[in-house]
């Protein structure tokens, strides 16, 4: 029994490392594809072709002085990134894998509660730098986080109709013969814009608007916190494409297939990024209400009741 923990543990502790990693070449990645996008070279100096450079980002900010504003709420500004980082990495934990790791049967219950806590994260860090940019940059956060997770809840609710589990392991089976993404086709378009809302991603990225913000809820964070903040950020990006895949794309495989599917859609990210400008602030709100919500409603009445005629 001990030695099955022991190995769970290693098991957990190798998967975080491989996310750590893989958030590093993700951010390699964007910055390749960005600059390709604005037709210019991305990082290519350090390294063969720049793929050092994350590496020598990282550690350039955590070897950095740690500031601190004098008027800021000390200990809750210093462990808000921590604790940010802690539950993106925590989210990792569903990942179906068939050996050797936790297996929820309540994985999308999980997944929702862990999602709703790093909206916590990122207003306690806006209120606790006590400035005025990074306050409304985390409350515009925590509005936009909000709404968006409302009708990302209602379309998970669709597709646990479809299959009546909570198991992420379980879309695989009813996905064999076609993918959810032709079957729940507008539903799975909603979800893709709802995931670039709630991982602050161009074009919904108003909680650290550049241009209007000086950066938003970060605005403070310098060195260790401020990459803590980063990582965070990429980690759910890459956990997002993931579960777009289990969901949509034909769940989980032990093959090469899968991962590319994954590394696509985190792709699209990026490509969106490179593409579409940023929305107008009221327009997000209305998209999420008036647009997002009724339609997601609409589906789940739709599957329940395609549900209930199947069974009869």
């Amino acid at each position: 029994m001990m030695k099955d923990i022991y190995m769970i543990i290693l098991g957990l502790f190798i998967l975080f490392i491989g996310v750590l990693i893989g958030v590093a070449f993700l951010t390699l990645l964007e910055r390749k594809v960005l600059g390709y996008i604005q037709i210019r070279k991305g990082p290519n100096k350090v390294g063969f072709l720049g793929i050092l450079q994350p590496f020598s980002d990282a550690i350039k900010l955590f070897t950095k002085e740690q500031t601190y504003p004098n008027f800021s709420n000390y200990l809750i500004y210093y462990f808000s990134p921590i604790i940010s980082f802690f539950l993106s990495l925590m989210i990792w934990v569903l990942i179906p894998y068939y050996f050797n790791m936790v297996s929820f049967n309540l994985g999308i219950l999980f997944f929702l509660s862990c999602t709703s806590m790093g909206v916590y994260t990122v207003m306690i860090a806006g209120w606790s730098s006590n400035s005025n940019y990074a306050l409304l940059g985390g409350l515009r956060a925590v509005a936009q986080t909000i709404s968006y997770e409302v009708s990302l809840a209602l379309i998970l609710m669709s597709s646990v109709v479809m299959i009546m589990d909570f198991n992420l392991l379980m879309f695989s089976y009813y996905q064999f013969n076609v993918w959810f993404l032709f079957s729940m086709f507008p539903l799975s378009l909603c979800w893709v814009s709802s995931m670039l809302a709630e991982t602050n991603r161009t074009p919904f990225d108003f909680a650290e608007g550049e241009s209007e913000l000086v950066s938003g809820f970060n605005v403070e964070y310098s060195s260790g916190g401020f990459a803590l903040i980063f990582l965070a950020e990429y980690s759910s990006i890459l956990f997002m494409s993931l579960l777009f895949v289990l969901l949509y794309l034909g769940g989980y495989e032990m093959n090469l297939f899968f991962y590319l599917k994954l590394t696509f859609i985190s792709f699209l990210f990026i490509w969106v990024r490179g593409t579409l400008p940023r929305y107008r602030y009221d327009k997000l709100m209305y998209l999420a209400w008036k647009s997002y919500l009724p339609i997601s409603l609409n589906f789940l009445l739709f599957f329940l009741g395609f549900k209930i005629f199947y069974n009869f």
